[in-house]
């Protein structure tokens, strides 16, 4: 019997009408709201696809997607900014298809890459839009990116246009001086916004099909040059439909938006759920601790990454009042520690929905909506989307074993740009992709991260998973955070390094071997522990371990 696939739980009003099997797809309808979803899923090769729907309402192009909640909620505010202005969906709308327009009229064709390093603002949200309507493929890369760091984007993407800060475009220009570019500031302004608003919208929406590719994120870069993950219409609108079904979003949400907008978290977990429901945003440019306090009783879902939370925790103004109307709190992009995790449903009632995504496939598990979220853990395999936990032959582990996490589903990329061997190292023949992420999973399928793969430490021949000397000593009462590393040990090959920060006073490295005594096995406690003010952090708030390996590598010599 074929496996029921489904892009997402059905919502209240959906009913499954069957599967069946043709030739070596299954096929599934959906029924939603009136509209009639078809996913099918092919087992050789394992490729996802969204076949148009019976009553033809729904195409392969996610944003024919995006633009039916735009024209039917045109009026509603989209984005309401902290100057009081704001934007209805219409008003979002239009200027997309004006920059979907000045895109062809500056000879931007379907599948040309379209690099993208501005600050967030309304307009830059409507040039990822418009990206879409026209087909291009966008890319946007860390607007704190060096120009030296943007030149190697600017060669691997080749792209037929690179919009830019305006305080960029002569440097930029030195780099790529063929490149055809146009620039767009915080407020508004620029070459892009000029054109645009001369230009009429673009009639229609650039046909696609489901697997052409939408979007290129680039990785980070931690382990080597930038790898550039596809997604595809499918990724997106898939993953979109399931989270908006997941954590059950109301029409009348209203999202307190503070991320960035060039990171999946910021750009298509948070835009895609409130765009498709026609809900709002409070459009923040970033996160500033009193700026959230003070918007946060006109919002009811707040999506944030663990800095974020311990922030607030630090206000004696934030308390449970603050969070009046609020729904939901979701943390995701770092782990989030129990401790916060804890504070927080004190301090709020509150209990923080962490979930567990990146940027090849978007979002791969969540803690319920409804029912226990547990601390810790990154909770359970989305609907349509399967999670296994493996050895290095990639062969399935029993429940509670550490393994590593690996992930099939419509929300997995179709490989890296440019990087046939690379894709083809870290996506298995029947489509799971390996994540990197080490993980275990206990006998109710519930997921918990205990770290990356390459930071995992091999002390004397024994393993020790970080995070879980981590938990420990972030519970003793003088520390507010660590992170666990191995550095190069004559003896051990890997000796075990807690780098800490204290609450006051440095902790000691006997200290922190009494509060781990009889609880952790000595091999994986600490041999050193170096006390700093702070942990060096990328834009997500994920700790960069690299940089600390590098910076403690002589240690033991």
């Amino acid at each position: 019997m074929p496996r029921t696939l489904r892009l997402a739980d059905p919502a209240p009003d959906a009913t499954i009408r069957g599967n069946s099997k043709r030739l070596q797809w299954y096929t599934l309808w959906q029924v939603k709201s009136g509209v009639i979803y078809v996913g099918t899923q092919s087992l050789t090769p394992p490729t996802w696809r969204v076949d148009v729907p019976v009553n033809k309402t729904m195409s392969d192009n996610f944003y024919e997607l995006l633009n039916r909640a735009f024209v039917e909620h045109a009026d509603r505010p989209c984005l309401i900014l902290p100057d009081g202005g704001s934007w209805s969906y219409g008003q979002i709308a239009t200027l997309a298809g004006k920059i979907a327009q000045t895109l062809r009229v500056r000879g931007v064709v379907a599948g040309d890459r379209v690099l993208v390093q501005v600050e967030k603002s309304p307009e830059a949200v409507a040039l990822y839009l418009g990206c879409l309507q026209a087909a291009a493929v966008y890319v946007p890369i860390n607007s704190a990116y060096t120009h030296e760091e943007v030149a190697y984007f600017v060669e691997d993407a080749e792209p037929s246009l690179l919009v830019c800060r305006r305080a960029d475009e002569a440097a930029l220009n030195v780099i790529a001086p063929n490149l055809s570019m146009l620039t767009l500031a915080a407020d508004g302004t620029g070459s892009l916004m000029t054109l645009a608003l001369a230009t009429q919208p673009m009639d229609g929406v650039v046909p696609r099909e489901g697997s052409d590719t939408a979007a290129i994120l680039y990785t980070s870069g931690t382990t080597g040059r930038s790898k550039g993950a596809m997604l595809t219409n499918v990724n997106l609108a898939s993953n979109a439909l399931t989270l908006i079904d997941y954590w059950g979003w109301q029409d009348d949400d209203v999202l307190l938006h503070a991320l960035p907008i060039f990171h999946v978290h910021g750009l298509f977990v948070a835009l895609h759920c409130a765009m498709l429901r026609g809900t709002a945003m409070i459009f923040l440019p970033g996160f500033d601790a009193r700026q959230i306090i003070e918007w946060l009783p006109s919002a009811t879902v707040m999506m944030g990454v663990p800095t974020f939370y311990t922030r607030l925790l630090e206000k004696g103004e934030f308390n449970a009042e603050t969070c009046r109307n609020m729904r939901l709190f979701i943390s995701g992009s770092a782990p989030l520690t129990e401790q916060t995790f804890e504070a927080w449903r004190q301090r709020t009632g509150h209990p923080i929905l962490e979930r567990y995504g990146m940027s090849e496939t978007s979002m791969n598990t969540s803690n319920p909506l409804d029912g226990e979220r547990v601390a810790g853990t990154v909770g359970f395999a989305l609907p349509g989307i399967e999670v296994r936990i493996t050895n290095d032959a990639g062969e399935v582990l029993a429940s509670e074993e550490v393994g590593g996490i690996e992930v099939r589903g419509p929300n997995v990329f179709k490989g890296y740009w440019r990087m046939r061997e690379k894709s083809a190292e870290e996506i298995r023949e029947d489509g799971f992709f390996i994540t990197g992420d080490l993980g275990v999973m206990d006998g109710e399928g519930r997921i918990s991260i205990v770290g990356r793969a390459k930071d995992l430490i091999i002390s004397g021949g024994y393993n020790v998973y970080p995070k879980e000397v981590e938990k420990l000593i972030d519970e003793m009462p003088g520390v507010v955070e660590s992170a666990v590393i191995g550095v190069p040990h004559m003896d051990f090959g890997e000796g075990v390094v807690a780098i800490v920060v204290p609450v006051g006073d440095d902790v000691s490295e006997p200290e922190v071997r009494l509060s781990l005594e009889g609880r952790l096995a000595r091999f994986k406690q600490p041999k050193i522990v170096v006390n700093v003010e702070s942990l060096p952090r990328n834009t997500m708030g994920k700790v960069q371990k690299k940089a600390l390996r590098e910076r403690y590598k002589d240690l033991f010599e």
